[in-house]
């Protein structure tokens, strides 16, 4: 359970765009703040519900770069500034969100008009099938034995799956199409096969857009 209510989630809120960066419902982001457009969208969103939309871009590096569609809303859970003045936040990812519209706004940084409608199963998720586990940690091993990345596998065999799935597509380092294909997975059950798959891949070398 998220703790939230659809009627608690904003309607209109700021986007970050950054490729590579993901965060799902229930993950934890940490975000290193400097530039002046988004020093000041975080000091507007402490003043309201601390909600911030990540999202990636897309396509050509344009400026302002067109985003994907669907990205997700976290708020921020931790707040802390620097001595040379750069923001270091904690954001907690809420809900999904499909991008309506964006506005046009006189602040520095972009602001949309979103719709959760799609994605309210995420305040109330439905548990990943146990049986995802043996194959998600079988690839886990293979892709981390490539890719000559240490981990404390004690951890991981302990980690409940839900919480094991958010983590390990947040943090290993896939493409952005393929991030992107994690967050758009209808359900963690869901999630969990599509990164599955993602790890087989990247044991082998290969690579596929997945997205839905």
């Amino acid at each position: 359970m998220s703790g939230y209510e659809l009627e608690s989630l904003p309607g209109v809120f700021p986007i970050f765009p950054l490729s590579g960066a993901l965060l799902l419902p229930n993950g934890h982001l940490p975000l290193n703040i400097f530039e002046p457009r988004y020093l000041a969208m975080t000091r507007d969103a402490m003043r309201t519900e601390r909600i911030i939309g990540m999202i990636q871009p897309v396509g050509p590096d344009t400026s302002p770069p067109p985003v994907y569609k669907t990205g997700c809303a976290g708020r921020i859970t931790n707040f802390r500034e620097t001595d040379d003045g750069r923001y270091l936040i904690n954001l907690t990812g809420v809900c999904r969100f499909d991008v309506l519209e964006e506005l046009d706004v006189a602040t520095p940084y972009r602001q949309i008009r979103a719709d959760f409608e799609r994605f309210l199963d995420d305040l109330d998720p439905q548990p990943p099938s146990p049986g995802l586990r043996d194959g998600l940690l079988d690839a886990v091993r293979r892709y981390f034995d490539t890719h000559q990345i240490s981990a404390d596998w004690d951890a991981i065999h302990a980690a409940p799956l839900p919480g094991l799935i958010t983590s390990l597509a947040m943090i290993c380092p896939f493409e952005p199409s393929e991030k992107q294909a994690l967050l758009e997975a209808p359900s963690l059950d869901a999630r969990g096969r599509v990164l599955t798959t993602l790890f087989e891949m990247g044991a082998t070398g290969g690579s596929q857009d997945l997205r839905h």
